[in-house]
């Protein structure tokens, strides 16, 4: 049986962010729910999770908070495809030339 994935974050977050990277790099998919910036206004937020702090993790058995703790629970339950490693290199490139494109002078002084 496929587990169900569900992913309460924000795109601004850099905690959000690296568990939407490591969701990838598994090779997982997943469903995002943006929840608003204000806590105070994540009213759906807490009633799935019984919590306003982001990410949290929603899996078909379990509800995991917080960046760490979801890591751990995927590093624990699921394994790296093959092609983890080049994922990882493809966006670590991706994101280069995006410091690149938006600094000139940082890819001056990096080449």
């Amino acid at each position: 049986m496929r587990q169900t994935l569900e992913l309460w974050q924000t795109e601004w977050c850099p905690a959000s962010h690296r568990i939407r990277q490591r969701l990838t790099e598994l090779g997982l998919t997943y469903v995002v729910h943006q929840v608003p910036v204000r806590p105070d206004e994540r009213t759906q937020l807490e009633s799935a999770t019984g919590g306003r702090s982001i990410p949290v993790l929603v899996t078909s058995d379990k509800i995991v908070a917080g960046k760490e703790a979801i890591l751990t629970y995927l590093r624990e339950r699921f394994v790296d495809p093959s092609d983890a490693i080049s994922q990882r290199e493809k966006a670590a490139r991706a994101k280069r030339k995006e410091l690149e494109e938006a600094c000139p002078k940082l890819a001056a002084a990096t080449h």
